[in-house]
């Protein structure tokens, strides 16, 4: 079993999320050790919110899971890479990676189209 040190940054972990197969970038988001747990025990990534305070299933509004693939581990036990299959969009804004800006000459040029509509998606939120 990992002993990753959640000492640092208020109890989290940064973590990456990528496509497995293509390699994109998809996210980063925090891990407390509920989240860890979760998502070892499910297969499905588990995250912390820092602004809600609370433990959410990727996709548990959206339908747009992330199933866990691989999980690497920094040097330092306190930094996670999941290798993941997307299901959908990773993005909350509608993007298929939280990366879909590029800067060009000091602004952000969208990289991407969207995906789906938050707004229909978060309706109930």
């Amino acid at each position: 079993m990992v002993d990753l040190d959640f000492s640092k940054n208020n109890g989290l972990i940064p973590v990456i999320a990528q496509d497995y197969q293509t390699g994109e970038v998809l996210m980063l988001a925090f891990m407390n050790e509920e989240a860890w747990e979760k998502t070892q025990g499910t297969g499905i990534a588990h995250y912390y919110s820092r602004t809600r305070k609370t433990l959410w299933k990727k996709g548990g509004s959206s339908g747009h899971i992330q199933k866990v693939k691989e999980i690497f581990v920094d040097c330092d036990n306190d930094t996670l890479l999941l290798k993941v299959e997307q299901i959908g969009a990773a993005c909350h804004k509608g993007y298929r990676s939280c990366f879909y800006r590029k800067l060009e000459n000091g602004r952000l040029k969208i990289m991407s189209k969207k995906a789906f509509n938050p707004k229909e998606v978060y309706k109930n939120e």
